[in-house]
């Protein structure tokens, strides 16, 4: 009998969780502002902090990490904006949030459950798993 031979992740478990965690509050932000511009054509600290219900200090303090990254530019009263990175960051973060939300639909679980339990396995959701779940979902949609 011969063993399969099963190839070893590139991090462990643990190790992409860390590093996931250490981006989803940037995502968070990012496609939270994307969603302001595109629905008000404008975002303000102030929006941030009624969306995540946080204070206006823990807002300033990622948006200012935020700016540092690169992600956003803000300055002093004037209305939050996303550079490139940050708009494809957005994007993306977006993308697996739909392709999450879809699959969880398809496999019966109710809007209001899909919508929240897609906030948090969008960060950690890997590419492989995740075109999986968009495949599975699009030969449901056939």
């Amino acid at each position: 009998m011969s063993k399969k031979k099963t190839a070893k992740p590139v991090t462990s478990g643990h190790e992409r969780i860390r590093r996931d965690h250490s981006t989803e509050t940037a995502e968070d932000y990012v496609e939270a502002i994307l969603e302001f511009i595109e629905k008000k054509e404008f975002c303000r600290a102030v929006d941030l902090k009624g969306k995540f219900k946080v204070t206006h200090v823990t807002v300033n303090k990622t948006i200012k990490r935020l700016a540092r990254d690169g992600l956003v530019i803000a300055e002093p009263y004037s209305p939050i904006e996303l550079t490139a990175k940050g708009k494809k960051m957005a994007i993306a973060s977006r993308e697996r949030h739909e392709v999450v939300f879809n699959f969880l639909l398809a496999l019966g679980v109710g809007p209001a459950t899909a919508a929240t339990d897609s906030e948090g396995i969008e960060h950690h959701v890997s590419s492989e798993t995740l075109d999986a779940m968009k495949s599975f979902t699009e030969k449901q949609s056939r």
